[in-house]
């Protein structure tokens, strides 16, 4: 174990390509280089107030008692070893072109290798500007660094792909921001995220080379990228290789957030992540009653581009766009073209064996898409608590007969009183299920294991997100602590208190139901 001022930390990325070595924070377009030196900006004060230690013990590194290690977690301490910078990228924004992006808020400090052998590379965000902030001030606010820091390890415990968060550290500095862009900007707290993977590197990074024309740019990065990430990919077709092994990461990622009804908010090409890691929380949300219209993005209104049941068709586009970045470097796009329409048979299959595992179901027959189907239909229709739907149908009882006892059964899932032909629909689809379950060819308990493991229990909504934020602005971190560790056990019963619907009072408040960007 080591401390963090006593970490050598590696530079790889920085001494492979060739970035601005400049360390001017001036907004600017970088052509020819794929990143930008960037010191972090001091603040007022770093103060220590969320660590995890679980994933402190897998990067080796000891707890910050030191002032000198928690100020490196907020900028105010760059150690000789590190060589920090911000990433040039550029990026498909809402389905439109948008140029040259890059870390706004964002500044790579260094890669960490373990005993183990594995990299790590550490960034910490909202540590002021970089040459890619454009207008902004390159800060983050507590509101939003909660949210990063407690649903990066929330997925984590899910079982879902994704970075990691180490710290979160208040800064001691008020930052201006309008939260939903209505002209009414207001002081907050500042916070900065320390948040760790193997890389940061997304589907933008390879964008913006291929947009400049800069091949030799982009054949080092993509061979680099292999080389380090994919090392078991080899051949003369090793780049349509690497391609299809994206696009099925990719897909399964999708399956995942499905799963646990993760709506991301903003799956701009700069915010897919190259290893088919969830990457850059911002506007997301789970989903509380049922509905694949569903966008917790301001910003996404009123086309519902990034709504919860478009995720797996937008992962699809984007990994077009990033197909048309690296096919410059292919003879021809034929191949590309095949390994992408690949994306649909392998998400449908990933997806209707996690649904048939969701309902308990053995091997999958035929007839369980048109039942997985039905589920969907009528959940559609009912709208009920995605969660807690499937929470209680995992103890349904199999001898229900009756449409009162059905509906009594799932009563505690619904937002709304269920019309006569709701309930007629829903019986229907329990009466054909419990059929489908007696058909098994594994027992009752194998059938309840496999949907404890498939369906969350707990899930970090909104609302219990928000109820934490304001009562960190007050000083007080209790539901805070208590929430961070009930995201370490989401498939159990520890922590009930949290399984619960979204109460009607967090249906319309600002920060519960919808966000924005700034979020």
């Amino acid at each position: 174990m080591q401390t963090l001022s006593s970490i050598q930390f590696r530079n790889d990325f920085v001494s492979t390509f060739d970035g601005d070595q400049s360390g001017n924070l001036t907004p600017r377009q970088t052509p020819h280089v794929l990143y930008s030196k960037a010191t972090p900006t001091p603040v007022k004060k770093v103060t220590l107030l969320a660590w995890s230690d679980e994933l402190a013990k897998e990067l080796e590194i000891e707890n910050p008692t030191d002032q000198n290690d928690v100020d490196i977690l907020g900028g105010n301490i760059v150690t000789p070893s590190m060589q920090p910078y911000a990433a040039c990228y550029a990026g498909h924004q809402f389905g439109n072109w948008a140029g040259q992006l890059g870390d706004g808020r964002a500044i790579t400090l260094g890669e960490l290798r373990t005993s183990t052998g594995k990299v790590w590379e550490l960034q910490i965000k909202g540590p002021g500007p970089t040459a890619y902030s454009r207008r902004a001030d390159g800060r983050a606010v507590l509101r939003s660094s909660v949210r990063e820091y407690l649903m990066s390890e929330a997925m984590f415990h899910l079982g879902v792909p994704t970075t990691r968060a180490l710290s979160l550290v208040s800064t001691g500095d008020l930052v201006m921001r309008d939260m939903f862009y209505d002209g009414n900007p207001e002081f907050e707290p500042g916070a900065i995220v320390m948040r760790v993977s193997p890389s940061f590197l997304r589907f933008g990074n390879f964008e913006m080379p291929a947009a400049r024309g800069e091949i030799d740019n982009l054949k080092k990065l993509v061979d680099w990228t292999i080389e380090r990430y994919y090392p078991h990919i080899h051949g003369e077709d090793k780049i349509l290789t690497w391609y299809k092994e994206i696009v099925e990461r990719t897909a399964s990622l999708m399956v995942e957030w499905l799963r646990v009804g993760f709506v991301h908010g903003v799956m701009n090409t700069d915010n897919m992540s190259i290893l088919g890691l969830t990457i850059d929380y911002g506007p997301y949300s789970f989903v509380d009653d049922y509905d694949p219209t569903f966008t917790p993005n301001t910003t996404d209104l009123p086309g519902r581009r990034y709504a919860f049941g478009k995720q797996a068709s937008i992962a699809k586009w984007n990994l077009g766009c990033l197909g048309g970045a690296i096919a410059p470097l292919l003879p021809n796009t034929d191949e590309l073209v095949k390994v992408l329409d690949g994306y649909d048979d392998f998400f449908w299959n990933r997806f209707y064996i996690m649904m048939g595992s969701r309902i308990g179901l053995d091997d999958l027959k035929l007839d369980d898409v048109n039942l997985i189907n039905e589920f969907e239909k009528t959940l559609r229709m009912i709208k009920p608590d995605m969660t807690i739907f499937y929470q209680l149908l995992i103890d349904l009882p199999l001898n229900t007969d009756n449409k009162h006892d059905v509906v009594d059964h799932f009563k505690g899932s619904f937002y709304k009183e269920l019309s006569q032909m709701e309930v007629d629909t829903l019986y229907s689809l329990i009466k054909i299920y419990v059929e489908r379950i007696a058909s098994n060819t594994i027992s009752r308990e194998e059938s309840v294991m496999r949907m404890r493991k498939t369906n969350p229990r707990i899930i970090l909504r909104n609302y219990m997100l928000h109820q934490a934020i304001e009562d960190l602005e007050k000083g007080n971190d209790g539901l805070f602590v208590k929430l961070q560790e009930a995201m370490k056990e989401p498939y159990s019963k520890k922590f009930d208190e949290f399984f619960a619907k979204r109460p009607s009072w967090a249906t319309q408040k600002a920060g519960c139901s919808m966000l924005s960007c700034s979020s």
